[in-house]
């Protein structure tokens, strides 16, 4: 590829920093790691929508907030601007085909995302909507792996993150995409954005830059800048839909709940619920030994019944968060189902070392989580989810690998027979009646609930007990009957207590 860029051949300024008007516009979805983390799903494969080439605008360009909207947020992204045309390239030869990468921009509005179902004609395709340049880089003398990404609002650095983030090489989204469709000279693949991305307002600039700072010279882009303006008139309601936003929305628009005000989240550095003492006597202490403890002291009824282990070789020691559902109404799953509801504010208030209790009456016939909840849960640190209700997308979830433990598989979404009604209040999971802050061990026989105040003595003298039980089963190895030995008589004990030193 020469270092030459072509003549671009066109008056229009908007297309002045790309050899030609492309064609098309092609943008992957999810693809760097940190972006998917905070969005708590990362995709098997990578997936892509297309923009229009109206959309693109100039360095020193502004973009309009639609009137009656609020949720305009930037995406910094690396531009792959397609050289020599591409028809089923392989991931090897793909990036021979990338004349030229660039910084851009893919606004969008989300509240029209939701209309849009996918398809982001109207949040992501208005004009001025895609910013690109100001500069080619020339993408030969390049590491694709070894490209950096800034972004900046009013100054304040806001995204920086570099191709070895990415979930997806930039090579194998060319060769993947030239397997459905050619890449034609001059067409443009916006790669994705990191973590970062948020909402802006009216008054602010937003800038981005690509560079590559281990290349010879560290060639950049230079910023691209763009500033938002508030735009004049409203949308027909005679014409189409119009804009819609609810808290789920505006999470994902300004990059979570905290930063759009309406919930706080975990702080990354909060002290784990569990006495780590504690908790690693109770990693030993098995479920049974437990429950005899538990049982010796009149409480019978702290088993949560009918729910079996996805990962029984794994261990559950935690503090409970409680969820409960009630029966589905259609008018409540209406006030209650949707949105920033109850079930999405436990999962993303869940903490390190607690343990999402989820009240579903018992009721297989639906699903009360699925893998982009079971993936919030893992990455707050939560030690497990227990629910006496289904698990949707079951081998996903599986595939997380935190601790699990459901009455089976289901593919309905909740709303088929559950409303999220509320959190952190007492439940009553597998008919037992679970609190916020009670403890919860589980394993291959089920899971116990153990009342905070109990916990030190139980888990003590289960483990004495199961010291006491591993001297009684080498015996019984040895040939000695059980009859006086099972439990231990006096004779026994003195034995026991002897040869441990007591």
């Amino acid at each position: 590829m020469s270092d030459a860029m072509p003549s671009t051949g066109q008056d229009d300024g908007r297309f002045a920093a790309l050899p030609v008007r492309p064609g098309k516009i092609i943008a992957v979805h999810l693809s760097y790691a940190s972006r998917a983390d905070q969005r708590g799903r990362r995709p098997a494969a990578p997936s892509y929508f297309l923009k229009p080439s109206s959309s693109v605008a100039a360095d020193g360009s502004t973009i309009e907030r639609p009137d009656g909207t609020e949720l305009l947020a930037f995406e910094g992204e690396i531009a792959l601007v397609i050289g020599e045309p591409a028809r089923w390239v392989s991931a090897a030869e793909a990036w021979s085909h990338v004349g030229w990468i660039t910084a851009a921009n893919d606004f969008g509005i989300y509240d029209y995302r939701a209309n849009d179902k996918g398809s982001n004609v109207r949040s992501k395709g208005r004009d001025g909507y895609t910013p690109i340049g100001p500069a080619l880089i020339d993408a030969s003398t390049v590491d694709p792996a070894a490209i950096r990404l800034r972004t900046w609002v009013d100054g304040a650095l806001v995204q920086d993150d570099t191709t070895a983030g990415l979930i997806f090489p930039l090579a194998q989204i060319v060769a993947d995409l030239s397997q459905h469709l050619t890449l034609e000279t001059g067409d443009v693949i916006l790669a994705g954005t990191p973590a970062g991305s948020s909402v802006v307002v009216p008054g602010q600039t937003v800038e981005v830059e690509v560079d590559v700072p281990d290349a010879p010279g560290s060639p950049a882009s230079g910023r691209l800048a763009t500033t938002v303006v508030a735009g004049a008139g409203g949308f027909d309601p005679a014409l189409g839909s119009l804009p819609a936003v609810d808290d789920a929305q505006r999470a994902d628009a300004w990059g979570s709940a905290e930063a759009a005000g309406f919930a706080p989240e975990t702080p990354a550095d909060a002290a784990p619920a569990l006495d780590p003492d504690l908790k690693e006597r109770l990693l030993r202490a098995p479920v049974a030994g437990l429950s005899q403890q538990l049982r010796k002291r009149g409480l019978n009824n702290v088993t949560i019944d009918g729910v079996r282990p996805m990962h029984p070789e794994q261990k559950l020691v935690g503090v409970a968060r409680t969820l409960r559902f009630v029966p589905n109404r259609e008018d409540l799953f209406d006030s209650h189902g949707g949105g920033y509801n109850a079930q999405k504010r436990v999962f993303d208030a869940v903490g390190a070392d607690e343990v999402v209790v989820i009240e579903a009456r018992g009721e297989a016939g639906s699903g009360t989580l699925g893998d982009i909840l079971a993936l919030r849960a893992q990455a707050n640190g939560a030690a497990g989810i227990v629910t006496d209700g289904g698990v949707r997308d079951y081998d996903a979830v599986a595939a997380v690998g935190i601790p699990v433990y459901t009455v089976g598989a289901h593919p309905a979404v909740l709303g088929r027979k559950h409303v999220p009604w509320e959190g952190d209040v007492a439940v009553a999971c597998g008919g037992t009646t679970v609190l916020p802050g009670d403890i919860l061990v589980g394993d291959s026989d089920g899971v116990i609930v153990i009342p905070p105040a109990l916990v030190e003595t139980v888990v003590d003298a289960a483990l004495a007990q199961e010291e006491e039980d591993a001297w009684i089963a080498e015996q019984v190895r040895a040939g000695h009957p059980v009859d006086g030995l099972f439990p231990l008589n006096a004779e026994w004990r003195a034995r026991y207590e002897s040869e441990r030193g007591r």
